[in-house]
C-alpha cells in the first residue's frame, strides 16, 4: 500500500500514544491527558518510542495490499490481510508460542496504527492560491 509521509507519521504517532497511554498509570487512572504526557517527554524519549514501534509497524503498513481509497475515507483492510502481512514480515523467529504472541501483538499495533490514519484527501481538489 502506498501511504504518504504524513499518513505514516500520523499512524505511527497515534500507535505510540496508545502504547504510552497503556503504560502510563496516570493516563490509565484519568489523572493525566495523553497529549500532556506525550508533550512532557523529551524529544529523545519520543524518538526512541517512535523508532522501536516504527521497526514493527512501518514494514507491515508498506507491505499491505493496494486498495482503492475514496477521498475523505481511510484505507480498510481485512483481518486476514493484516495477519498475512504481519506473518510474512515476521519471518521464522522464535518458537510456536512466542511467535503466536508476537504476531498477535504486532497485528494489534498495526490495527491501532490504521485507526489513526487521517482520511485521504484528493490532491486534485486542493485549492492553490493565485499568488503562488
Amino acid at each position: 500500500m502506498r501511504f504518504t509521509e504524513h499518513e505514516l507519521t500520523a499512524a505511527l504517532t497515534g500507535a505510540a500514544k496508545t502504547v504510552l497511554a497503556a503504560q502510563s498509570k496516570d493516563v490509565r487512572k484519568g489523572r493525566a491527558d495523553i497529549d500532556t504526557v506525550w508533550n512532557g517527554m523529551t524529544k529523545f524519549q519520543r524518538f526512541s518510542m517512535l523508532d522501536s514501534l516504527g521497526d514493527q509497524i512501518l514494514p507491515v503498513l508498506v507491505a499491505l495490499p493496494d486498495v482503492e481509497v475514496e477521498s475523505g475515507t481511510r484505507p480498510s483492510f481485512t483481518d486476514q490481510q493484516i495477519l498475512e502481512t504481519v506473518e510474512a514480515k515476521l519471518g521464522e523467529e522464535g518458537g510456536k508460542l512466542r511467535r503466536k504472541v508476537v504476531v498477535a501483538a504486532r497485528v494489534a499495533l498495526v490495527r491501532t496504527a490504521l485507526e489513526h490514519l487521517p482520511p485521504r484527501t484528493d490532491p486534485d481538489a486542493l485549492i492553490v492560491p493565485d499568488h503562488l
